[in-house]
């Protein structure tokens, strides 16, 4: 979104007299007033503020918005900022964010209350998303800067940036560029005005020039402090997603509550079994239900020893664990077929203890209603009465149990509360099946089965079966039917299609569908070309919102062609050139990612209850919420909780999970944090830099973490 915002000739010291703003108000004590740990998001509805309500909503940081296109919003007035609590004066909010730098009329007295709670308060304000001019510090782009696109820009973290607020970033921010034919972003780049004290954080190359633009800095002016960002955005595109982790540091002076983490995980479901293949003259896949009647010859999708080594080489140049999702059966059946021998099994076994493992099922049953697989789509079969009949409790007692056992006489090093049922049959599956099945709550309390797996597009919330609590998965559109390139370009091409380019207008009847082709893919250079950077985008946009969920492949696609490993390549690898060492993928096994999501569950709903009070003064942080409920926080390198240090490294700081007795946590933070930054007027001496990011401590595994942090 372009948003065109009209400038005068003000000076800075006319614009102050235009507002009204006090001549200076007292400022208070910043080591004795109580600063609440809550951020003030005010809104015009536009996506950037938006997009920074998400990431605090994401890590679990308290704010309040209030929506200025809303007649029956709250007036920011002084009350609405500060007040006193026990005869100390109390600022609500430790930071401030606008649309801009002025969403108000001229001589606003909302943004005059604004001006002066920041002056009196040392309260940081983010200016979403602005136009460059001299009342942020910046130079009006017509004077030797660019208005326009950015897309496919290669921005850069400039010095000052990675010593502060963003040294969690190698350096390059690369701006998306999806499509020639949209625009998606937009920026002002200008160079900071005249006699200003700005401080440019993200630069761009100015177009036709050897000058730098500012993207992102900090504007210090009046006894105030702005970050000035002037390119647009939203919540899901890559540049904001690299840059919101600094831009809630810089706000909240790096202490506040909310934790948040890069995470990856990759599950491969089937391992020991073999799946079938996409029939690339059908349509379909032989042996599966979406083949009439099993019509053609299957020729099923198995890996070999060969595969196991790749994929161990491949786990150690990547600092990364795959959790093996497994089903016993598939070994049985193959050595009962070839005079008991499994090469693939026996090479498995001998490296179990390079994986982290999974029971799968036995046989990979299909665990819901009972399926008549004599029509497409299958139905559930019914009863007399035109009830379900449902798979019965015994049959699931059989297909965990009898998995768990095998695996655990092959020495599997399982979590046997762990379980990925066969295509996570038992739950819910629109439009045939709309309930889970009643006997699989049932059978998940025989078997003491705690973290069940679900499919994240179809059941994405975290929710209880039985005594189960489930795990989303996000599937990756890497079919588990192709073991070679063209056959997944084949049948991308298949749905994605319309029936007049030969595909099977599954698209044309459901245009909501966002992976849908204008044309048909190139069979030589489709997957390559679209599948693989189209999933990429895909899967690294999940590991940089925060989101612990994990995805899911199939032991066929590390098999023969080895599809996977291009989009995992372009995950990590693409991840590692943004990234700097000390903010690491962190790789959980499956009940760590469930205990993640519901404790974030648990705190969302007490934050929104309004049972968390937390508040600073001075290097000391409290914290209250009820009891049974952990805290999570984010608190400068050095923070102590009681005598011990708190919480782990991660991206310059230190975060965490605290449990709570619902008596209040007492942090205190280094005596470097003692004094809250100070804005100083244009021309003073810039306060000097904090010391660089450190890199992952010795001791801190990167990537591999078999918990949750504590």
């Amino acid at each position: 979104m372009k948003r065109t915002i009209r400038t005068t000739a003000l000076t800075v010291g006319a614009l102050i007299g235009a507002l009204a703003l006090p001549a200076g108000p007292a400022q208070a004590d910043t080591t004795t007033a109580r600063i609440d740990l809550r951020v003030l998001v005010v809104s015009d509805g536009g996506p950037a503020t938006d997009a920074i309500a998400a990431e605090l909503d994401t890590a679990g940081t308290p704010y309040t918005k209030v929506d200025l296109t809303r007649t029956d919003r709250p007036v920011i007035d002084a009350a609405f900022l500060a007040d006193t609590v026990d005869g100390r004066p109390r600022a609500k909010y430790q930071a401030v964010v606008l649309p801009n730098d002025n969403p108000f009329a001229a001589g606003s007295a909302e943004m005059s209350a604004l001006a002066a709670y920041e002056q009196t308060y040392a309260i940081p304000q983010v200016d979403a998303y602005t136009y460059a001019r001299p009342q942020v510090g910046l130079q009006v782009p017509t004077f030797g800067g660019y208005s326009g696109s950015v897309d496919g820009v290669r921005a850069q973290v400039t010095p000052a940036g990675q010593a502060g607020p963003f040294g969690y970033l190698d350096g390059a921010v690369p701006f998306e560029d999806n499509s020639p034919s949209v625009g998606e972003s937009y920026a002002y780049l200008s160079t900071p005005a005249a006699g200003a004290d700005f401080t440019p954080y993200v630069q761009a190359p100015v177009p036709g020039t050897t000058k730098q633009g500012s993207l992102v800095g900090e504007y210090r002016h009046d006894g105030r402090r702005e970050l000035v960002v002037t390119f647009v955005y939203n919540q899901y595109q890559q540049q904001f997603r690299l840059l919101a982790r600094g831009i809630v540091e810089w706000m909240t002076g790096g202490v506040h509550l909310g934790a948040s983490r890069n995470y990856f995980a990759v599950h491969v479901d089937d391992v020991f079994a073999a799946d079938d293949r996409w029939d690339t003259q059908l349509n379909c896949t032989p042996g599966d239900v979406d083949c009439a009647n099993g019509a053609g010859t299957p020729n099923p999708i198995r890996m070999t020893p060969a595969d196991v080594d790749q994929a161990i080489a491949w786990q150690n140049s990547h600092r990364f664990t795959f959790d093996l999702a497994y089903n016993g059966a598939g070994s049985v059946d193959q050595r009962e077929d070839n005079d008991g021998v499994d090469q693939l099994a026996d090479k498995l076994i001998a490296d179990r203890d390079k994986f982290r493992w999974i029971n799968h099922t036995y046989t990979h049953a299909f665990l819901g209603c009972e399926q008549n697989v004599t029509v497409v789509p299958w139905t559930c079969a019914t009863n007399f009465d035109g009830s379900t009949k449902w798979v019965g409790l015994a049959t699931i007692d059989y297909e965990i149990a009898t998995n768990r056992v095998w695996g655990q006489v092959a020495g599997l090093p399982l979590e046997t509360d762990e379980l990925v049922t066969g295509e996570h049959s038992g739950l819910k599956i629109l439009p045939q099946q709309p309930q889970d099945n009643p006997n699989l709550g049932l059978s998940l309390t025989v078997e003491g089965v705690k973290w069940l797996a679900s499919d994240n597009s179809r059941d994405p919330e975290q929710r209880k079966v039985g005594p189960a609590t489930t795990v989303s998965r996000y599937p990756m559109n890497v079919f588990y039917n192709a073991g070679r390139a063209a056959e997944q370009v084949d049948e991308y091409n298949w749905l994605y299609t319309s029936r007049a380019q030969g595909g099977s207008g599954i698209c044309e009847d459901n245009p909501a569908t966002t992976t849908c082709l204008p044309a048909p893919l190139d069979p030589a250079t489709g997957y390559s070309g679209h599948i693989v950077p189209l999933e990429t985008r895909i899967a690294l946009g999940h590991v940089l919102s925060n989101d612990p969920k994990p995805h899911f492949i199939h032991q066929s696609n590390l098999a023969e062609d080895r599809i996977a490993y291009p989009v995992l390549n372009g995950v990590l690898d693409g991840y590692d050139a943004l990234f700097a060492d000390n903010t690491p993928v962190v790789n959980l096994r499956m009940k760590a990612i469930g205990a993640e999501l519901q404790r974030r569950a648990a705190w969302k709903s007490a934050v929104q209850a309004g049972r968390v009070t937390a508040y600073r003064i001075g290097t000391t942080v409290t914290v209250q919420g009820p009891a049974g409920t952990a805290v999570p926080a984010t608190l400068p390198t050095g923070t102590t909780l009681g005598n011990a240090a708190y919480g782990t490294p991660y991206a310059g700081a230190v975060s965490g999970w605290t449990a709570s007795a619902g008596t209040p946590l007492s942090f205190t933070l280094p005596s470097a944090a003692a004094a809250v930054p100070t804005a100083h007027p244009a021309g003073a001496t810039a306060p000097t830099a904090p010391a660089p990011r450190t890199a992952v401590p010795a001791g801190v595994t990167e990537r591999v973490s078999a918990t949750p942090d504590s």
